[in-house]
């Protein structure tokens, strides 16, 4: 039955909601909200002058449209966002960037807590910090926490595992108080830990001092090694602390945010502070319409920014005024869930605060005018190109593409590879390894079909890491790995599009093989370079994961010949170095301090490498 657009006009309720646009082909055009439906949506139809471009533009391709009513405006608002980035309407104005940032996890819930790095903040009762823009500066931090406070990087059992087994080497190595052992009290670790804590909170005052002290100490008493590795320090502290320098003295969590746009395109400046302290800043590209306003174009990123983001600070700072500033405030309070906490939304006047907005703004502005030509061609090699291949194979733009890979030596020790690209960009995280169990010999098709049945059946399961269903399954061969792959989904009930690289004699991708269609694809085209980086991306990840596994086999091999050396001293080595060689070249004190080693074992080992016209296998 045809849509009659003025009948259904009539059906709208005056509730909130948000409204979908469909056109000729029946695809998303539009997502919007309103708080009344029956009010907005008749706007679009009316013969009103005062339309905006677009609207002009859009309104005589719906074909039809369709409507879900809420209870609230918040709820609305959540619903619009949700709708934008999964169907990335052509007439929305779209954040074209989606990137996440890592934080700083302190296990607090433990009896001996530690320091690790996190891709996401968990729903657990660990204290996080963060957000940090530059993922390397995160990791050197740790890394010099764990060396301030002799904090232990273990995954052992505290306390039930004190004693089962012996130090690892970083206690051998002064980095930690070796609570394994029971060495150190859980009340002196926690001090140690309170102190760490401090010391992510920017205090870093008191550690300094500590080291200037403990370097002229070492300085007076001819000790320089010692003296140098305390400098060391000092520099590392001084370099995090540059990196937490004080935007306010408020103390709060806030986000800063600047909008600078020329015609159709528009940089966002943002500044991270946490606890009055600014620690980084990012910038994210826009596509708007050239009669969009500059509220719009704020108010779109803030919606899509911050429903993807897990943490929300207490106070957002913005260039620019917006118009529903109350429904946001409320939708990022009850997303922040603390109850004792509400989001504001400011456009600051005057103080620090505005002079702050205001050299956001000013980087806004530079970085658009600057690296518009950079920005753009990132955003083709990526949202352009996931474009390019869904157009290609006649569908939305997959926003998740999974491509997998066999990797083995005539049979010897198969392995899959899983590698996952979001947004056209590697998610590593979600990057996955397999150990072919049931396949023998050189079948990649049957190890293939096993590697898929593991991944999808832990999908359907919604086992962590394996929940989320791509939109797209990108096969390194034609038809043959396209069809084990249909059998698989089709045995789980799973629908997933299914595509093969199609190779020439040169074993270069040609083509896609989708839907028993060999598609051509021009190879000067954004789609097919990411096809190739995925496809490369794919190889090196198996291979790599191949050539562990072979490596770690050879070093077994080899230390089954050693006098001395049984089964746990042989697993503790390889745990303990990085490989052959290393073990090779160590000396015997240094052997020694390995776990489960002693001196006779040690010099068991040191003696199998070096006695006269022994040769050990590195390859």
């Amino acid at each position: 039955m045809a849509f009659d657009i003025e009948e259904e006009l009539k059906k709208l309720p005056q509730k909130p909601g948000v409204y979908i646009m469909h056109g000729l082909k029946d695809e998303v055009m539009y997502v919007g909200k309103a708080v009344r439906l029956r009010n907005r949506v008749r706007q679009y139809f009316s013969n009103s002058k005062n339309k905006r471009l677009k609207i002009y533009s859009m309104v005589p391709q719906v074909t039809r449209f369709e409507y879900i009513v809420t209870d609230s405006e918040v709820e609305a608002l959540v619903l619009e966002c949700n709708l934008i980035k999964e169907y990335r309407p052509k007439y929305n104005t779209m954040l074209m960037d989606d990137k996440s940032y890592p934080f700083i996890q302190v296990t607090t819930q433990e009896a001996f807590p530690r320091v690790n790095y996190q891709h996401r903040m968990k729903k657990d009762k660990a204290q996080y910090f963060g957000p940090y823009p530059d993922a390397t500066a995160a990791k050197e931090t740790i890394e010099l926490v764990r060396k301030l406070y002799h904090l232990r990087s273990c995954t052992r059992r505290l306390p039930e595992d004190i004693g089962k087994d012996r130090p690892c080497l970083y206690y051998h190595i002064h980095q930690c108080k070796a609570p394994c052992q029971g060495w150190i009290s859980q009340e002196e670790y926690r001090s140690q830990i309170d102190e760490a804590i401090r010391f992510l909170n920017g205090k870093t005052e008191k550690v300094l001092r500590d080291l200037e002290e403990k370097m002229l100490e070492a300085s007076e008493e001819l000790k320089f090694e010692e003296a140098a590795a305390f400098r060391d320090l000092i520099r590392s502290v001084k370099k995090v602390s540059e990196r937490q320098k004080m935007a306010n003295g408020s103390g709060n969590d806030q986000d800063i945010l600047a909008l600078a746009e020329d015609g159709g395109d528009a940089i966002v400046q943002v500044f991270f502070v946490r606890d009055g302290r600014l620690i980084g800043r990012d910038h994210f590209y826009l596509k708007v319409g050239d009669d969009e306003d500059r509220s719009s174009v704020m108010q779109s990123f803030i919606q899509q920014f911050y429903s993807g983001t897990p943490f929300i600070p207490h106070e957002l700072m913005l260039s620019d005024p917006i118009r529903d500033t109350d429904v946001l405030e409320a939708w990022l309070t009850e997303k922040k869930n603390d109850k004792n906490s509400k989001v504001h939304i400011r456009v600051p006047q005057r103080g620090s605060k505005e002079k702050l907005v205001e050299l956001a703004r000013r980087n806004a502005s530079i970085i658009l005018t600057q690296d518009r030509e950079r920005i753009k061609k990132d955003v083709a090699k990526t949202v352009g190109a996931i474009g390019e291949i869904g157009e290609w194979l006649g569908m939305e733009a997959p926003g998740r593409i999974e491509s997998y890979d066999i990797s083995n030596i005539s049979g010897y020790q198969s392995v899959g590879s899983m590698v996952v690209y979001e947004g056209g960009r590697p998610k590593k995280a979600d990057y996955r390894k397999f150990r072919i169990k049931t396949v023998e010999g050189p079948n990649d098709y049957a190890s293939m079909e096993e590697v898929l049945t593991r991944r999808f059946k832990r999908g359907l399961k919604a086992d962590a890491g394996f929940e989320k269903l791509p939109d797209l399954l990108l096969m390194d061969g034609g038809r043959g790995q396209v069809n084990i792959a249909l059998e698989v989904l089709d045995k789980l009930g799973i629908h997933v599009p299914v595509a093969g690289m199609v190779k020439d004699d040169r074993h270069r991708t040609r083509g896609l093989y989708y839907n028993n269609v060999e598609i051509p694809i021009p190879t000067d085209s954004e789609g097919f370079h990411l096809i190739t980086r995925i496809q490369d991306e794919t190889h090196r990840f198996a291979i790599t994961y191949h050539r562990l596994l072979r490596s770690k086999e050879q070093v077994r091999s080899v230390l089954d010949d050693i006098p001395n050396i049984g089964e746990r001293r042989k697993m503790d080595l390889i745990r303990t170095f990085p490989d052959l060689a290393s073990i090779r070249n160590a000396d015997v004190e240094t052997l020694a301090k390995v776990p489960s080693m002693n001196e006779r074992a040690a010099r068991s080992v040191y003696d199998f490498f070096h006695a006269e016209g022994k040769e050990s296998d590195t390859e």
